[in-house]
């Protein structure tokens, strides 16, 4: 009997985006959950078996929002600063995850601290990604005001991924949210305009204007459901298109 083989990704390079609230179990209290994460390093273990190239940007938001520091009186400034160092905390123990089950991995970030991480630098990120390696981007953009959306959209432009994948907890893109409105009907497809136009919060309008000018889609799905990275990677519509 043939070995089974895993499916074949239709894309060489793709940028996953995840929150952070995906390495906390929903009701917890913890802002990291090692079953979680051990889960999660699994499901990209398997994409990465796919034979596709794989960079992360995190975020930090199980960590500090500096949004929500901004609100409780902290200097924007600050607050973003420290939403970063927050995504830094969460890459590292992605890779650390990753590492436990054999995945070669490296941590670049944008604000540079040597002692745990690589600084950010294209060239070197790229020829991580060509080696095999999954390579987790942390400390946002580097600069207050712009999201981890925006670093995502950035860095999939930066290391020429063919498609950022935005990975939440709902299937997709409303036109509406979903919890609040039940009569809210989900797009399979959408383009960037529309998305603008219309204001869908799924992605801040920063990240969605660099993609749609420099033509990087972005496919939005349901991260929890198992086997939609598989999916994604596959070419099986999952979520929501959002491209030219």
């Amino acid at each position: 009997m043939a070995a089974h083989r895993p499916a074949k990704s239709k894309y060489r390079r793709v940028l996953l985006k995840l929150s952070g609230e995906v390495m906390k179990a929903r009701g917890s209290t913890r802002s990291i959950d090692p079953e979680v994460l051990a889960a999660l390093a699994e499901r990209i273990k398997s994409a990465a078996g796919m034979g596709v190239q794989i960079a992360i940007v995190i975020g930090g938001g199980n960590i500090y929002r500096g949004v929500s520091g901004h609100a409780s009186g902290i200097d924007r400034n600050t607050g973003d600063y420290m939403g970063m160092l927050a995504t830094v905390i969460n890459a590292l123990a992605l890779q650390d995850a990753l590492e436990k089950i054999k995945v070669d991995t490296r941590v670049q970030t944008a604000i540079e601290m040597k002692q745990v991480a690589e600084p950010f630098i294209r060239r070197r990120a790229i020829r991580h990604l060509e080696k095999g390696r999954v390579v987790i981007f942390g400390g946002g953009t580097g600069n207050p005001y712009f999201s981890t959306d925006s670093a995502a959209a950035l860095r999939a432009n930066e290391i020429g991924a063919q498609v950022l994948m935005k990975a939440t907890k709902v299937d997709g893109v409303y036109s509406d949210d979903p919890i609040k409105n039940p009569d809210a009907r989900r797009y399979r497809k959408i383009t960037f305009r529309q998305a603008l136009s219309e204001s869908l919060k799924v992605m801040d309008s920063a990240a969605f204007s660099l993609c749609m000018e420099n033509d990087i889609p972005i496919i939005v799905f349901d991260f929890f459901k198992v086997g939609n990275i598989e999916r994604v990677l596959t070419g099986t519509p999952v979520g929501t298109l959002v491209s030219n």
